[in-house]
């Protein structure tokens, strides 16, 4: 290197570093504007969804199907029915006509509690998944399916398909099924009566799609201080497959407002009935946020936008803290919906419940 190279050196280093610089700024820009662009499209997807989307209605499930429809079902105040509406638009919801397609029974099984029902489309045909106990025992609360095989839901025959059987009688609901890698799996809560506490998650593999072929495997217990507050309850399961990984989004504790969503996830090459391909949040990743007047927020289910680009939380919460009496007893969690991100580690960001009115 000669002389004339090194008294040019310290030039060359500022051209350089200029370069690198305006090639920093303008990525910084190119992200911000594709950032920006992104949280444009999601929120005119969203445009008219207002919170709360349907009052009364508790542990709400939304499916968007492939007829362009998006479906919904959830308990109904009065625990004695199954409702459905559809509607083109997740807002649309709000005003669709409903459909009652089951009633309970006057006594016996299916007599009393009817709650959580979901709705699934397997192999071409519709199920409802839903929990029920009778009304000489009201807290006899057992799994159910229906069945019904007209294109459109609300317009065909629903058939009673009998309990969804697990692996012992005791205390179940919240049935959910997904499919991964070629099969279908049930993820349920149960009272397991030979341990402590109300309600735990169990996986099992399905041979149709009313029964599970494969001895029944336990995937979350409430073991944190959050998921112990009034019962020791992991419920209401929702499957979202994304990333390379399989995610649980679950519920915990007492419903009033300590009522919050925990979250599982397993990798989409793991074996899912082996109950260490689970790995449980440490904290809450869905929970009451004072600022904004929204508590127990949980009991949720996954839909997407029209378009497919922004997913969607649909679950449900009260506006107000203090309930008189029992919670299950109070008629105001409210169904409630709003997008969702994902962090850079590929996990869902469920961020915190929006204040009620027009999605921000």
């Amino acid at each position: 290197m000669n002389a004339r190279h090194v008294r040019n050196l310290p030039g060359l280093y500022v051209a350089r570093i200029s370069r690198v610089a305006s090639i920093g700024v303008a990525l910084a820009m190119l992200c911000l504007a594709n950032l920006t662009r992104a949280q444009q499209e999601a929120k005119a997807a969203t445009a008219g969804i207002t919170n709360p989307l349907i009052e009364q209605r508790a542990d709400p499930w939304c499916m968007r199907h492939t007829d362009g429809f998006y479906y919904f079902t959830a308990t109904v105040p009065e625990y004695d029915r199954i409702e459905l509406r559809r509607a083109k638009t997740v807002a649309g919801l709000a005003d669709a006509e409903v459909k009652v397609v089951w009633r309970k029974h006057d006594s016996g099984p299916m007599s009393y509690h009817i709650w959580a029902p979901e709705i699934h489309h397997v192999d071409g045909t519709w199920y409802i998944y839903f929990a029920a106990s009778r009304a000489d025992d009201i807290w006899a609360i057992r799994m159910y399916a229906l069945e019904c095989a007209a294109a459109n839901p609300l317009a065909g025959e629903w058939i009673e398909k009998g309990q969804l059987k697990t692996d012992w009688e005791s205390f179940s609901l919240d049935a959910t099924t997904f499919t991964h890698r070629g099969s279908r799996y049930l993820v349920w809560a149960q009272k397991d009566p030979n341990i402590r506490g109300n309600t735990n998650l169990y996986i099992a593999k399905m041979d149709s799609p009313w029964s599970i072929a494969s001895p029944q495997v336990m995937i979350t217990k409430p073991e944190y201080p959050w998921e112990q507050i009034l019962f020791w309850v992991n419920e209401g399961p929702a499957a979202l497959i994304r990333n390379g990984r399989v995610f649980l989004s679950y519920s915990a504790s007492g419903t009033n407002h300590n009522y919050c969503m925990g979250l599982l996830t397993a990798d989409a090459d793991a074996d899912l009935l082996d109950a260490a391909s689970w790995k449980k949040s440490p904290v809450p990743v869905f929970k009451s946020c004072e600022v904004n007047s929204q508590y127990g927020p949980g009991h949720n289910s996954f839909t997407v936008t029209p378009d497919g680009k922004t997913d969607l939380l649909v679950y449900h919460a009260r506006n107000y803290k203090e309930i008189q009496g029992d919670p299950l007893n109070n008629p105001d969690r409210h169904t409630r919906v709003q997008p969702f991100g994902w962090n850079v580690d590929g996990t869902p960001d469920f961020d915190e419940p929006v204040p009620d009115g027009p999605l921000p």
